[in-house]
């Protein structure tokens, strides 16, 4: 009886110890988290791809905790609020930070 409590202990900590390094922190990120901003990040890439006047141009798409950055260049500022605008769009996205310039 007391090897089964053991065991159970041992096991009980072992879930705690796992659970407690796949949580996130202000700086990093779940396991859970990962995949949605990988999700979000794919999803912002394909709205910007499927805008036509966007399509020509080098954007790129990270994402942290929901927060999407944008970067690269366009030709216009109008290009620049069209990409905030397409991103903002997207579900699960949370807010928008542009670093975008015009060449």
């Amino acid at each position: 009886m007391n090897h089964v409590k053991g065991v159970s202990a041992v096991l009980i900590a072992m879930f705690l110890i796992l659970s407690i390094g796949c949580a996130s922190t202000s700086s990093r990120e779940g396991t859970g988290e990962y995949v949605d901003d990988s999700v979000i990040t794919a999803k912002v890439k394909a709205a910007i791809f499927n805008e036509p006047s966007l399509k020509l141009f080098e954007i790129n798409v990270e994402t942290f905790k929901g927060v999407v950055q944008l970067s690269g260049f366009v030709s216009s500022r109008a290009d620049i609020y069209k990409a905030v605008e397409v991103a903002q769009g997207v579900g699960g996205v949370k807010s928008v930070k542009n670093g975008m310039a015009v060449k």
